[in-house]
């Protein structure tokens, strides 16, 4: 999800957090013979500072979180989170942000959210205070609360985006976990043991792609408890064939990352006037360079498909044979193979004009066919990308405290 933070509203925030604060990390269809530990992942853990509980209250009545103030019931310390992970088959180092309730009546969970599609490096959630998602808040929630920043965003800046990769969307937090449990150890912080994975958008993405990996990889020693996922292309090749059949389409920001991160992730290294038509493939390299927002990128590019794609890109997606291997990558990373066992619970709006909703009825329907047995939907009635979060956090955010026993 986007920050839902209005920007006039952004340096009280930050003043308040600023002013607050004390000086005080591969996919189960081909796993390895052997998963890095905890110890061979964690990098270093810097410590932010505390916030109080008051201060994060008020924090997130700014925000547009002021439903959920009433459960915000301890000060939290945050850290800048530095561990590795696998790209491309080497461990690299990434980021991420780490929140610790303070003085919980009992040891608490260890819970890992997943920020939606981020495309300036400063929204990278390990820059708090300076940026904030709102998971933020699951710490002062009672959870031990990872975020990661995913591969591309802060500490692996230098590299491309790998946007809807499932194997590195899986182990970017499958091994922020692992990292964190071996650190929260080292420093007697005890949690009980209960395993929750939040996300929205993009994070909603890498959320299930997670609980995939958690789920049919024993190795990583992780038992999931929950999983709550909002608004996720789960489902990509019908995900991008309705939006090549659409007249409009208002994010196209969404099809740049997508198209360049596969283009690099996989090493096609195809020109993007393969993909783009003039004046847009030529744009698209400095639209992504990590100093623009959404709307700024949205805004140079344009809300037609037809008009974004090449006449002969665009053929070739409405057709059976069309664009063989970006089809068969984006049908890899979707979730044909694999039913959840814990529960889990899918959100997304009807109208969703990002997301489209279908894309979470489809998924939720094969599950059901296969004989999921603890599987959710709940359609948020009317919903669109942005304004779906509030509603899915009212519902998710009870439940996962509901399981945490």
């Amino acid at each position: 999800m986007k920050t839902l933070v209005r920007p006039f509203r952004l340096l009280l925030l930050v003043s308040l957090l600023v002013g607050s604060l004390s000086n005080c990390r591969n996919t189960s269809e081909d796993p390895q013979p052997t998963q890095p530990t905890g110890q061979d992942l964690f990098v270093s853990a810097q410590p932010i500072g505390t916030v109080t509980k008051l201060q994060l209250q008020t924090v997130a009545t700014l925000a547009g979180f002021g439903a959920f103030a009433s459960q915000l019931k301890y000060d939290a310390t945050y850290y800048k989170f530095l561990y590795k992970t696998t790209y491309k088959g080497q461990l690299i180092q990434v980021s991420g942000l780490l929140g610790v309730p303070l003085n919980t009546p009992k040891p608490p969970a260890l819970l890992s959210a997943q920020h939606g599609t981020m495309f300036r490096q400063a929204e990278a959630p390990s820059n708090f205070p300076s940026t904030f998602t709102g998971f933020e808040l699951f710490a002062s929630a009672g959870f031990v609360t990872v975020i990661p920043d995913f591969i591309g965003l802060g500490a692996s800046s230098n590299v491309a985006q790998p946007y809807f990769d499932k194997a590195t969307s899986a182990s970017t937090v499958v091994d922020m976990l692992k990292a964190a449990q071996y650190y929260l150890q080292q420093q007697t912080i005890t949690t009980n043991k209960n395993l929750f994975l939040i996300g929205y958008s993009e994070g909603g993405y890498v959320t299930m792609a997670a609980q995939q990996e958690i789920e049919t990889n024993t190795m990583h020693q992780l038992t999931l408890t929950a999983a709550a996922e909002g608004a996720g292309g789960y489902d990509l090749p019908g995900m991008l064939s309705g939006i090549a059949a659409a007249p409009t389409y208002n994010t196209p920001s969404f099809l740049a990352l997508l198209l360049q991160g596969y283009n690099t992730t996989y090493g096609w290294n195809r020109p993007l006037t393969d993909f783009f038509q003039t004046p847009y493939a030529a744009r698209i390299p400095s639209l992504l360079d990590g100093t623009k927002d959404r709307a700024t990128i949205d805004a140079q590019l344009t809300n037609s498909p037809a008009a974004l794609f090449t006449p002969a890109f665009y053929t070739a997606l409405g057709s059976a044979s069309g664009e063989p291997v970006l089809k068969q990558q984006l049908a890899d990373n979707s979730f044909n193979n694999w039913v959840p066992r814990s529960p889990t619970r899918l959100y997304h709006g009807t109208a969703d004009e990002s997301v489209f909703y279908q894309t979470s009825a489809s998924t939720y329907a094969r599950f059901q066919a296969a004989g999921a047995p603890n599987v959710t939907l709940i359609p948020i009635q009317g919903g669109t990308h942005i304004s779906s979060i509030l509603p899915m956090m009212a519902d998710a955010l009870p439940w996962l405290q509901s399981l945490d026993k």
